[in-house]
Protein backbone atom coordinates (compact mmCIF):
# COMPACT_ATOMS: atom_id res chain seq x y z
CA UNK A 1 0.00 0.00 0.00
CA UNK A 2 2.58 2.52 0.88
CA UNK A 3 1.83 5.04 2.91
CA UNK A 4 -0.20 7.92 2.68
CA UNK A 5 -0.40 11.14 4.47
CA UNK A 6 -4.00 12.51 4.22
CA UNK A 7 -3.42 15.38 6.04
CA UNK A 8 -3.10 17.88 9.08
CA UNK A 9 -5.24 16.37 11.81
CA UNK A 10 -4.40 18.80 14.63
CA UNK A 11 -2.11 21.07 16.04
CA UNK A 12 -1.08 20.21 19.27
CA UNK A 13 -1.60 23.02 21.96
CA UNK A 14 -0.49 22.83 25.29
CA UNK A 15 -2.75 25.30 27.51
CA UNK A 16 -3.13 26.15 31.70
CA UNK A 17 -6.62 26.19 30.69
CA UNK A 18 -8.59 23.71 28.04
CA UNK A 19 -12.01 24.95 28.48
CA UNK A 20 -11.44 28.64 28.94
CA UNK A 21 -9.38 28.66 25.71
CA UNK A 22 -11.32 26.65 23.71
CA UNK A 23 -14.04 29.33 24.46
CA UNK A 24 -12.10 31.46 22.75
CA UNK A 25 -11.40 29.14 19.48
CA UNK A 26 -14.53 28.52 19.49
CA UNK A 27 -15.22 32.20 19.51
CA UNK A 28 -12.63 33.13 16.78
CA UNK A 29 -11.68 30.06 14.59
CA UNK A 30 -15.46 28.06 15.17
CA UNK A 31 -13.36 25.34 16.10
CA UNK A 32 -16.81 23.92 18.00
CA UNK A 33 -17.02 20.07 16.46
CA UNK A 34 -16.13 18.04 19.94
CA UNK A 35 -14.13 15.00 18.05
CA UNK A 36 -12.89 13.49 22.16
CA UNK A 37 -12.22 14.41 25.13
CA UNK A 38 -10.26 12.44 27.07
CA UNK A 39 -8.94 12.75 31.11
CA UNK A 40 -5.74 9.88 31.48
CA UNK A 41 -2.50 9.27 31.99
CA UNK A 42 0.26 9.54 29.50
CA UNK A 43 2.34 6.35 29.83
CA UNK A 44 3.57 6.47 26.46
CA UNK A 45 5.14 10.11 26.59
CA UNK A 46 7.60 9.74 29.49
CA UNK A 47 10.47 10.17 27.13
CA UNK A 48 9.43 13.69 26.72
CA UNK A 49 8.12 14.25 30.13
CA UNK A 50 11.21 13.73 32.44
CA UNK A 51 10.93 9.96 32.57
CA UNK A 52 7.53 10.00 34.63
CA UNK A 53 3.77 9.16 33.54
CA UNK A 54 1.74 12.37 34.28
CA UNK A 55 -2.06 13.34 33.98
CA UNK A 56 -3.56 15.48 31.12
CA UNK A 57 -6.31 16.29 29.78
CA UNK A 58 -6.69 16.49 26.05
CA UNK A 59 -9.70 18.21 24.27
CA UNK A 60 -9.83 17.35 19.69
CA UNK A 61 -11.97 20.37 18.42
CA UNK A 62 -12.40 20.92 14.59
CA UNK A 63 -14.47 23.10 12.17
CA UNK A 64 -16.89 21.82 9.88
CA UNK A 65 -15.82 24.40 7.44
CA UNK A 66 -13.00 22.21 7.37
CA UNK A 67 -8.85 22.49 8.11
CA UNK A 68 -6.91 20.64 10.96
CA UNK A 69 -8.09 21.06 14.66
CA UNK A 70 -6.70 21.16 17.72
CA UNK A 71 -5.78 19.01 20.49
CA UNK A 72 -5.99 21.14 23.31
CA UNK A 73 -4.07 19.34 26.01
CA UNK A 74 -3.40 20.19 29.82
CA UNK A 75 -1.82 18.28 32.29
CA UNK A 76 -3.50 17.68 35.54
CA UNK A 77 -0.74 16.01 37.63
CA UNK A 78 1.52 19.14 37.28
CA UNK A 79 1.17 22.72 36.38
CA UNK A 80 2.12 23.94 32.84
CA UNK A 81 5.10 25.61 32.12
CA UNK A 82 6.00 28.49 29.86
CA UNK A 83 9.36 29.60 28.06
CA UNK A 84 11.56 30.95 30.59
CA UNK A 85 12.88 33.32 27.97
CA UNK A 86 11.05 35.52 25.06
CA UNK A 87 10.26 32.97 22.24
CA UNK A 88 11.39 35.12 19.14
CA UNK A 89 10.68 34.50 15.37
CA UNK A 90 13.70 32.28 14.13
CA UNK A 91 13.65 30.55 17.27
CA UNK A 92 13.86 26.42 16.59
CA UNK A 93 9.67 24.96 16.68
CA UNK A 94 6.59 25.55 16.04
CA UNK A 95 6.08 29.26 15.73
CA UNK A 96 2.87 30.07 14.69
CA UNK A 97 -0.23 28.51 13.66
CA UNK A 98 -1.89 28.84 10.34
CA UNK A 99 -5.48 28.99 9.69
CA UNK A 100 -7.58 29.53 7.21
CA UNK A 101 -10.16 32.38 6.23
CA UNK A 102 -12.94 32.70 4.18
CA UNK A 103 -13.26 36.40 3.36
CA UNK A 104 -9.99 37.95 5.24
CA UNK A 105 -10.95 41.62 5.61
CA UNK A 106 -14.46 40.47 7.60
CA UNK A 107 -11.95 37.91 9.62
CA UNK A 108 -9.86 40.92 10.11
CA UNK A 109 -13.21 43.20 11.16
CA UNK A 110 -14.72 40.76 13.72
CA UNK A 111 -10.94 40.25 15.52
CA UNK A 112 -10.41 43.80 16.10
CA UNK A 113 -14.04 44.47 16.79
CA UNK A 114 -14.37 41.66 19.52
CA UNK A 115 -11.03 42.55 21.42
CA UNK A 116 -8.60 40.08 20.37
CA UNK A 117 -5.18 41.10 19.86
CA UNK A 118 -3.98 41.53 16.20
CA UNK A 119 -0.75 42.34 15.91
CA UNK A 120 -0.25 43.73 12.49
CA UNK A 121 -2.78 44.94 9.59
CA UNK A 122 -3.41 42.86 6.68
CA UNK A 123 -0.31 42.54 4.44
CA UNK A 124 0.69 40.12 1.66
CA UNK A 125 3.14 37.56 1.51
CA UNK A 126 5.38 36.25 -1.48
CA UNK A 127 2.82 34.02 -2.72
CA UNK A 128 0.33 36.62 -3.02
CA UNK A 129 -1.95 35.61 -0.67
CA UNK A 130 -2.67 38.14 1.86
CA UNK A 131 -2.67 37.51 5.91
CA UNK A 132 -2.44 38.82 9.37
CA UNK A 133 -0.99 37.87 12.62
CA UNK A 134 -3.60 37.48 16.00
CA UNK A 135 -2.00 36.45 19.85
CA UNK A 136 -4.18 34.05 21.65
CA UNK A 137 -5.21 34.89 25.48
CA UNK A 138 -2.02 32.50 25.64
CA UNK A 139 0.25 34.22 23.91
CA UNK A 140 0.24 31.76 21.00
CA UNK A 141 0.41 33.23 17.73
CA UNK A 142 -1.80 32.36 14.29
CA UNK A 143 -1.36 33.36 10.89
CA UNK A 144 -4.69 34.32 9.39
CA UNK A 145 -4.45 33.73 5.59
CA UNK A 146 -6.58 33.58 2.55
CA UNK A 147 -8.03 30.17 2.70
CA UNK A 148 -7.77 27.22 0.15
CA UNK A 149 -9.94 24.20 -0.02
CA UNK A 150 -13.44 24.29 1.90
CA UNK A 151 -15.29 21.76 2.89
CA UNK A 152 -18.93 23.23 4.32
CA UNK A 153 -19.97 26.61 4.86
CA UNK A 154 -20.69 27.21 8.86
CA UNK A 155 -21.42 30.95 8.10
CA UNK A 156 -19.54 31.47 11.48
CA UNK A 157 -19.17 35.25 11.84
CA UNK A 158 -15.30 35.32 12.04
CA UNK A 159 -15.18 33.58 8.73
CA UNK A 160 -12.19 30.79 9.78
CA UNK A 161 -11.71 27.41 9.00
CA UNK A 162 -9.12 25.38 10.78
CA UNK A 163 -5.74 24.77 10.71
CA UNK A 164 -4.54 25.11 7.11
CA UNK A 165 -1.07 24.75 7.70
CA UNK A 166 2.10 26.29 10.05
CA UNK A 167 5.65 27.93 10.16
CA UNK A 168 8.09 26.39 11.33
CA UNK A 169 11.17 27.85 12.95
CA UNK A 170 14.32 25.43 11.38
CA UNK A 171 18.66 26.53 12.07
CA UNK A 172 18.96 25.49 8.37
CA UNK A 173 16.48 25.26 5.70
CA UNK A 174 18.71 23.24 3.27
CA UNK A 175 18.88 20.54 6.07
CA UNK A 176 15.20 20.30 7.13
CA UNK A 177 13.57 20.60 4.11
CA UNK A 178 13.79 16.98 2.95
CA UNK A 179 11.52 15.93 5.90
CA UNK A 180 9.25 18.22 4.79
CA UNK A 181 9.10 18.13 0.82
CA UNK A 182 10.16 14.30 0.54
CA UNK A 183 8.09 12.65 3.99
CA UNK A 184 5.57 14.51 3.99
CA UNK A 185 4.49 15.29 0.53
CA UNK A 186 4.85 19.01 0.20
CA UNK A 187 7.19 19.11 -2.50
CA UNK A 188 6.31 22.50 -4.59
CA UNK A 189 8.10 25.28 -3.44
CA UNK A 190 5.93 28.23 -3.52
CA UNK A 191 8.55 30.76 -3.12
CA UNK A 192 12.01 30.76 -1.42
CA UNK A 193 12.84 34.66 -0.57
CA UNK A 194 15.08 35.96 1.98
CA UNK A 195 13.86 39.46 3.44
CA UNK A 196 11.50 41.01 6.12
CA UNK A 197 7.62 40.57 5.79
CA UNK A 198 6.19 43.89 7.09
CA UNK A 199 3.57 41.49 9.30
CA UNK A 200 7.01 39.80 10.59
CA UNK A 201 8.04 43.53 12.19
CA UNK A 202 5.62 43.65 14.74
CA UNK A 203 6.98 40.28 16.66
CA UNK A 204 10.04 40.02 18.76
CA UNK A 205 12.81 38.96 15.99
CA UNK A 206 11.07 40.03 13.44
CA UNK A 207 13.85 42.64 12.06
CA UNK A 208 16.93 41.61 9.74
CA UNK A 209 17.94 38.54 6.94
CA UNK A 210 15.20 35.98 7.09
CA UNK A 211 14.76 33.32 4.51
CA UNK A 212 11.46 32.03 4.13
CA UNK A 213 10.24 29.31 2.69
CA UNK A 214 6.88 28.07 1.50
CA UNK A 215 5.85 24.48 0.43
CA UNK A 216 2.64 22.64 -0.65
CA UNK A 217 1.66 19.60 -1.73
CA UNK A 218 0.68 19.67 -5.32
CA UNK A 219 -1.67 17.26 -5.34
CA UNK A 220 -5.35 17.08 -3.23
CA UNK A 221 -4.71 14.13 -0.27
CA UNK A 222 -5.83 11.07 -0.78
CA UNK A 223 -7.28 9.22 2.59
CA UNK A 224 -10.86 8.70 4.70
CA UNK A 225 -10.26 12.79 6.06
CA UNK A 226 -8.74 14.18 3.60
CA UNK A 227 -12.12 16.04 1.97
CA UNK A 228 -12.37 17.55 5.48
CA UNK A 229 -8.65 17.98 6.21
CA UNK A 230 -8.36 19.90 3.37
CA UNK A 231 -4.98 21.47 1.59
CA UNK A 232 -2.35 22.94 3.71
CA UNK A 233 1.18 24.63 3.74
CA UNK A 234 4.24 24.68 5.54
CA UNK A 235 6.84 27.90 6.36
CA UNK A 236 9.88 27.04 7.20
CA UNK A 237 11.90 30.02 8.57
CA UNK A 238 15.58 30.58 8.62
CA UNK A 239 16.57 33.95 10.09
CA UNK A 240 20.01 34.42 9.15
CA UNK A 241 21.40 37.36 11.59
CA UNK A 242 20.68 36.34 14.89
CA UNK A 243 22.51 34.20 16.67
CA UNK A 244 20.85 33.72 19.86
CA UNK A 245 18.46 31.18 17.99
CA UNK A 246 16.65 28.67 21.06
CA UNK A 247 14.59 25.77 20.62
CA UNK A 248 11.02 27.08 22.22
CA UNK A 249 10.77 23.90 24.36
CA UNK A 250 14.24 23.93 25.64
CA UNK A 251 14.34 22.76 28.96
CA UNK A 252 10.82 21.55 29.24
CA UNK A 253 8.22 18.94 28.68
CA UNK A 254 5.93 17.86 25.19
CA UNK A 255 2.93 19.10 26.59
CA UNK A 256 4.23 22.31 28.59
CA UNK A 257 2.96 25.51 26.99
CA UNK A 258 2.72 26.34 23.60
CA UNK A 259 2.33 24.93 20.30
CA UNK A 260 3.49 21.03 21.09
CA UNK A 261 3.11 18.69 18.08
CA UNK A 262 1.75 18.98 14.22
CA UNK A 263 0.09 16.05 13.82
CA UNK A 264 -0.52 14.22 10.72
CA UNK A 265 -3.38 11.78 9.76
CA UNK A 266 -1.93 8.95 7.70
CA UNK A 267 -2.95 5.76 6.33
CA UNK A 268 0.13 2.69 6.28
CA UNK A 269 2.33 2.97 9.39
CA UNK A 270 4.67 0.73 8.95
CA UNK A 271 5.36 1.68 5.58
CA UNK A 272 5.65 5.11 7.18
CA UNK A 273 7.61 4.11 10.01
CA UNK A 274 10.38 2.18 7.53
CA UNK A 275 10.56 5.76 5.31
CA UNK A 276 11.22 7.71 8.09
CA UNK A 277 13.88 5.44 9.39
CA UNK A 278 15.41 5.16 5.89
CA UNK A 279 15.32 9.07 6.09
CA UNK A 280 17.32 9.55 9.22
CA UNK A 281 13.69 10.35 11.00
CA UNK A 282 13.33 6.90 13.31
CA UNK A 283 10.04 7.44 15.44
CA UNK A 284 10.71 8.06 18.95
CA UNK A 285 7.44 7.19 20.05
CA UNK A 286 4.89 4.44 18.53
CA UNK A 287 1.72 2.97 20.19
CA UNK A 288 1.78 -0.40 18.36
CA UNK A 289 -1.90 -1.68 18.79
CA UNK A 290 -4.83 0.15 18.60
CA UNK A 291 -4.34 2.71 21.44
CA UNK A 292 -7.95 3.87 23.11
CA UNK A 293 -8.44 7.78 23.50
CA UNK A 294 -11.98 6.87 25.27
CA UNK A 295 -14.14 8.63 22.21
CA UNK A 296 -11.52 7.76 19.50
CA UNK A 297 -9.01 5.00 18.67
CA UNK A 298 -6.25 4.51 16.35
CA UNK A 299 -1.74 4.26 16.39
CA UNK A 300 0.18 7.50 17.16
CA UNK A 301 3.80 7.91 16.79
CA UNK A 302 6.49 10.42 17.12
CA UNK A 303 9.11 11.65 15.24
CA UNK A 304 11.67 14.53 15.59
CA UNK A 305 12.66 17.35 12.84
CA UNK A 306 16.27 17.88 12.36
CA UNK A 307 16.25 20.67 15.01
CA UNK A 308 13.67 18.65 17.51
CA UNK A 309 10.24 19.94 16.77
CA UNK A 310 7.91 17.13 17.51
CA UNK A 311 6.01 15.83 14.09
CA UNK A 312 3.02 13.51 15.19
CA UNK A 313 1.36 10.49 13.10
CA UNK A 314 -1.77 8.69 13.65
CA UNK A 315 -3.51 6.13 12.32
CA UNK A 316 -7.18 6.30 12.99
CA UNK A 317 -9.31 3.17 13.44
CA UNK A 318 -12.44 4.38 15.19
CA UNK A 319 -13.91 7.57 15.59
CA UNK A 320 -17.21 8.74 16.99
CA UNK A 321 -19.94 10.31 14.50
CA UNK A 322 -22.65 10.17 16.74
CA UNK A 323 -21.35 9.47 20.21
CA UNK A 324 -25.21 9.70 21.76
CA UNK A 325 -25.98 6.77 19.58
CA UNK A 326 -23.14 4.67 19.73
CA UNK A 327 -22.10 5.62 16.25
CA UNK A 328 -18.92 4.83 15.35
CA UNK A 329 -16.66 4.95 11.71
CA UNK A 330 -14.46 1.44 12.01
CA UNK A 331 -11.78 2.09 9.22
CA UNK A 332 -9.66 -0.45 9.43
CA UNK A 333 -11.57 -2.61 6.77
CA UNK A 334 -11.58 0.39 4.25
CA UNK A 335 -9.96 1.49 1.09
CA UNK A 336 -6.95 3.64 2.36
CA UNK A 337 -6.79 5.70 -0.33
CA UNK A 338 -10.58 6.39 -0.36
CA UNK A 339 -12.41 9.56 1.04
CA UNK A 340 -15.07 8.64 3.35
CA UNK A 341 -18.70 9.62 2.41
CA UNK A 342 -19.02 13.77 2.81
CA UNK A 343 -22.30 12.80 4.25
CA UNK A 344 -20.68 10.48 7.06
CA UNK A 345 -18.25 13.24 7.65
CA UNK A 346 -20.69 15.58 7.96
CA UNK A 347 -22.82 13.55 10.24
CA UNK A 348 -20.00 14.45 13.10
CA UNK A 349 -21.51 18.38 13.28
CA UNK A 350 -24.08 16.53 15.54
CA UNK A 351 -21.38 16.23 17.89
CA UNK A 352 -20.90 20.35 17.97
CA UNK A 353 -20.51 21.57 21.26
CA UNK A 354 -22.73 24.29 22.00
CA UNK A 355 -21.08 25.37 24.92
Amino acid sequence: MGKIICGIQQMGIGVPNVQEIWKWYRKFFGVDIRVFEDAAEAPLMTKYTGGEVHKRTATLALSMDGGGGFEIWQYTSRGTEKADFQVQLGDFGLYACRIKSRNLDKTYDYFVENGAKVLCQIGSMDSGQRHFLVEDPNGNIFDIVEGRGWFGNTKHPSQCGGVAGAMIGVSDIDRSIGLYRDVLGYSEVVYDQVGVNPCFTALPGGHGKIRRVLLRHPQPRKGPFAQLLGPTEIELIQHLERTDRRNIFENRYWGDWGFIHLCFDIQGMEDLKKECEAAGYPFTVDSGETFDMGEAGGRFSYIEDADGTWIEFVETHKVPILKKLGWYINLKNRNPEKHLPKWMLKAMALNRFKG
